[in-house]
């Protein structure tokens, strides 16, 4: 048995509108490529008709394609991290389902591990989303850089592709939440990025909510580094300074002017401050501890219904 090259992980989620158009420009670019693949498809438990129309892919493309059926919707990252586990490729490239990246680029990032690099991730060129996107998405990336040093120019983009080493490194972790791409990030030796198309989306709707976003950056944040703790830890620090010297003020204020009734409503501004502050501590430390309480539960992080496949 010849060893598959190249295997395409497409996570599936309530996209019957577009699959066809999906297959009918996928497979001829990956034919056009010469090398060995296999088209792994992971059914995150769409409600659509999504299953019944991978299930009549495979059975035309038998000899190139697997269908993973989840029991369930565990989202996307847990659908490509089914397909790491089930890909059997050299190497391995991430592709949405929407075709909003086109799959005529995959030759790009492939092109670019031949010059040896482990880990290609990709740029998309003129971004047809929304405004609100771009400037969150904009806003996000300088954020997650500098708290976690991560340097990845457009880090919403899933059309990227992985080594085998990397990938059995990605398998080895055994995380309930994580961002796939910064922690492949960490594994490579040799990262590098291309810029890709990007189209907009023909049909359907994101799946991504802003409270999605919102959420992925949270596991991106404490996933990767403690940084927001030590941030909130100074800011204690400093806070605790600033009121020491607030108390001094007043406690010499009051010695030489005497009591006064003014300034009420400041010392309230200044304690509902306060109380944000330490607010928004709780809940960041919230944010570790849940990653804490999901990971040490090992519940499985996804369930397979079926695998449909060509026997060997």
């Amino acid at each position: 048995m010849n060893p598959i090259e190249l295997s395409v992980i497409v996570p599936v989620y309530n996209e019957e509108q577009g699959l066809h158009a999906l297959f009918d420009r996928l497979y001829p670019a990956l034919d056009k490529l010469g090398v060995s693949y296999e088209v792994v498809f992971i059914n995150d438990g769409s409600r659509d008709r999504s299953a019944a129309i991978l299930r009549e892919q495979f059975q035309k493309r038998p000899d190139v394609t697997r269908v993973v059926l989840f029991n369930g919707n565990f989202g996307q990252h847990m659908a490509i991290m089914a397909g790491f586990e089930h890909c059997r490729g050299q190497r391995i490239v991430t592709l949405d389902a929407d075709l909003q990246n086109p799959p005529e680029d995959i030759g790009k990032l492939l092109a670019k591990m031949d010059e040896g690099h482990d880990y290609i991730g990709s740029i998309r060129r003129m971004r047809q989303d929304s405004w609100w996107r771009g400037v969150a998405s904009r806003a996000m990336n300088r954020l997650r850089e500098r708290i976690t040093r991560i340097k990845m120019t457009d880090q919403g983009c899933m059309l990227r592709a992985y080594s085998r080493d990397i990938i059995d490194a990605i398998n080895s972790c055994q995380e309930g939440n994580t961002f796939i791409p910064a922690l492949a990030y960490t594994f490579a030796q040799s990262p590098a990025e291309v810029v890709v198309g990007h189209e907009e989306r023909a049909v359907g709707e994101s799946k991504y909510s802003l409270y999605s976003l919102i959420r992925l950056n949270f596991d991106l944040m404490t996933g990767f580094s403690v940084v927001p703790l030590q941030i909130f830890s100074f800011t204690g620090i400093i806070v605790s300074l600033l009121s020491a010297f607030f108390v001094v003020f007043l406690l010499i204020r009051r010695m030489i002017v005497g009591p006064e009734a003014e300034g009420l409503f400041t010392l309230f501004a200044i304690a509902f401050f306060l109380i944000g502050i330490t607010l928004f501590g709780i809940g960041l430390l919230g944010e570790y501890i849940g990653r804490i309480y999901q990971q040490v539960r090992h519940r499985p992080r996804y369930l397979v219904q079926a695998i449909l496949e060509k026997s060997e």
